[in-house]
């Protein structure tokens, strides 16, 4: 099969970018993707011609590096894939196919496919962890978890920080993303003791980085790649409503009635 791809080029984040298309050779429809855009590349320079510059780490859908924008959908057509998991057999011989970066004011484009997604990174660092002294690891039984809270943290545990939910998003909105880091510590015996300082910090962290705020229209899961729940941005509003009001009362100082 062979198919054409109409690639978003820009030179660096001062340029303005556009669109170039490109034919590829004979390909085999078990590629993926990115191996599909390996061989481009390889003929790009065969023929003295700049290959397209785009992320890639683990290929296998856990790093969540390969952060394209395939016909208008973050990562592709499939749900609950990462663009590494699509295959060239979900397209058809012959087929147009737009590749462009994450289109969001907070991930400014570096060159060509690459966009610069710190702002996720300097969330994390502002309360996504936990702090406290835990001690050697505890025997499994040692601190009881329900099997349903468990599981709950284990699915937004599942969350790979790619940022489809910011590109899918008309917002912008790092909801998804916050609430899954949040709620991942939140909901374990581990991440109570700071847990109002991390919801605090990290959704200041996020309104600092200029992420737009959240309109309940659930794009954001609709292309996750790990298939996070919107639930959990409802979790993260109650948490902070929660966190705020208790930081609020704690700051006024106590009066006795007589």
């Amino acid at each position: 099969m062979k198919v054409k791809l109409k690639v978003w080029r820009q030179k660096n984040r001062e340029q303005k970018g556009g669109f170039k298309i490109y034919e590829t050779p004979d390909l085999n429809g078990d590629m993926s993707f990115l191996e599909m855009l390996d061989v481009v590349n390889e003929n790009l320079t065969n023929s003295g011609s700049e290959p397209v510059a785009f992320d890639h780490d683990c290929r296998e859908g856990i790093c969540g590096t390969c952060s394209l924008v395939i016909d208008g959908k973050p990562h592709g057509p499939h749900q609950g894939v990462a663009t590494c998991q699509t295959y060239m057999r979900s397209f058809k011989d012959g087929d147009v196919i737009t590749v462009e970066p994450y289109r969001a004011d907070p991930f400014p484009v570096i060159k060509d496919l690459v966009v610069d997604r710190k702002p996720l990174d300097r969330i994390m660092q502002a309360g996504g962890f936990i702090s406290v002294r835990t001690g050697s690891a505890p025997d499994a039984n040692s601190l009881p978890v329900a099997k349903e809270t468990a599981e709950l943290a284990m699915d937004a545990a599942a969350c790979i920080g790619c940022g489809a939910c910011v590109a899918a998003c008309k917002n912008a909105s790092a909801m998804l993303f916050v609430s899954a880091k949040t709620g991942q510590l939140n909901l374990l015996p581990q991440g109570q003791p700071e847990k109002d300082a991390r919801v605090l910090s990290m959704v200041a962290a996020m309104d600092e980085a200029g992420f737009g705020n959240c309109t309940n229209q659930y794009e954001c899961s609709a292309v996750c790649p790990k298939l996070i729940s919107h639930d959990f941005i409802s979790k993260l509003n109650r948490d902070f409503v929660a966190a705020n009001l208790r930081r609020t009362f704690k700051s006024q100082p106590s009066t006795l009635i007589g």
